[in-house]
Order: C-alpha cells, then sequence, then structure tokens
C-alpha cells in the first residue's frame, strides 16, 4: 500500500479540521463551498421568489443545494427553478433539474438553453475550475476560457437587471476580465468569503444589475 505524502496528510488535516467542513457535514450539506455562497447571496440578497436560477460547474451540488433550500423558504408557493450543470455527474437533489455534460461543447450548451424554454435566467451562478496541473502557465489559461464562456451565456441569457456570480483565479487575465464585468453590470465587488482558504487563489466576482447593452 502507497504511504501518502506529506502534502497530502497535511491537505486531509486541514480539511477533516476545517470547521466549514465539519458545519458542513452536521447540517447535511454536500459541500463547504455552500458556505462561499451563503456569505455572498446573504450580504447582497439575490434571492427572490420565483427565479430562475442557473448553477455552472453545480457538483457535488452544494450550490444548488442551498439555492434550493433558500428560495423555497422565501416562498415555497412560488419556488423558482434552479438548474445546475456539470461535466461530473451528480446525485440527484429535489427541486434541481441537473444536466450532465461540458459546458465547453455546443450541444450541451444548447440542452441547456432549450431547458430555459426561452424565459431569461435571474442568477447565473459559476464555480467552475479546471483541473489543475500545478502550472500557471497552463491552468489560468484553462480558467479564463471558463470564466469567458459564463459570461458569454450571461450576455446572451441573463435578464437585463439579472447578477452574476463567478469564481476567479487572481493572474494573468483577472483585471482585464473584472473590467469587462464593469461594462457590462452596474455593480462589480470582489468578494473572498470566510469559507474560501486563504491559501487559495480564487475569489468571487459578484455583477449586479446587467445593462441593456455593453458599454
Amino acid at each position: 500500500m502507497a504511504t501518502r505524502s506529506k502534502s497530502s496528510q497535511r491537505w486531509l488535516k486541514e480539511h477533516f479540521s476545517d470547521p466549514f467542513v465539519k458545519k458542513a457535514q452536521s447540517e447535511g450539506m454536500r459541500s463547504r463551498a455552500a458556505y462561499k455562497l451563503e456569505e455572498v447571496v446573504a450580504r447582497d440578497r439575490l434571492l427572490k421568489p420565483d427565479m430562475t436560477v442557473v448553477d455552472l460547474g453545480a457538483a457535488p451540488g452544494g450550490w444548488s443545494q442551498w439555492v434550493r433550500q433558500e428560495l423555497d423558504r422565501i416562498d415555497a408557493r412560488r419556488p423558482g427553478r434552479v438548474i445546475a450543470l456539470d461535466i461530473l455527474e451528480m446525485p440527484p437533489l429535489a427541486g434541481v433539474e441537473f444536466l450532465h455534460g461540458d459546458f465547453r461543447e455546443d450541444g450541451v450548451l444548447s440542452e441547456l438553453v432549450a431547458s430555459l424554454g426561452g424565459k431569461p435566467v435571474d442568477l447565473v451562478l459559476s464555480d467552475m475550475a479546471p483541473n489543475k496541473s500545478g502550472v500557471d502557465a497552463v491552468d489560468m489559461p484553462r480558467a479564463m476560457y471558463l470564466a469567458e464562456l459564463a459570461m458569454d451565456f450571461a450576455d446572451h441569457h441573463l435578464r437585463v437587471g439579472g447578477a452574476f456570480l463567478i469564481k476567479l483565479f487572481q493572474g494573468v487575465g483577472f483585471d482585464d476580465y473584472v473590467k469587462e464585468l464593469r461594462r457590462r453590470y452596474d455593480k462589480v465587488v470582489i468578494r473572498k468569503p470566510a469559507a474560501s482558504r486563504k491559501r487559495s487563489p480564487e475569489v468571487y466576482a459578484l455583477a449586479q444589475g446587467k445593462r441593456a447593452s455593453i458599454k
């Protein structure tokens, strides 16, 4: 049996002692990522009754699970829709529509658009990230490509006045991407939720008030 490296042992120790991991386990949440979303959404009051929410890069389902619970809590009579998509399989969640596929493929995007039935989206969430190689010169372009695809989806399917929340990694292309968001939305802020590990380069860009046209 192969022994674990010191770095993997350190990661496991950190993971299982993480208060947000413990909280997720005790509250029946699928992942600690739910608390990143909870902090941002609660602060900015993004959820409203009868919303259509699209969650890109949804597996294992922490964000979709939390949004579904919150929409039901806000107004169970007008629960809206939560549509989740990921290249990975995701166990079913009650009240969440899941599409399994690669968002980079046109056919998968077409399936997602068809599921909307011509109705605009109120909130686009993207927690997508590429598989890491550990080489920044490779990983950053891959991450930015996914971010560009998410922005393009929001450009075409998010309603005017809607909001877009996306995970970004600080590095080459980050500043230019945020500038593009500012051309499209009335308000753009960068958040680093408490549940996001300090050593991680990830941050979350929250863009609110989609404009009718790009500046």
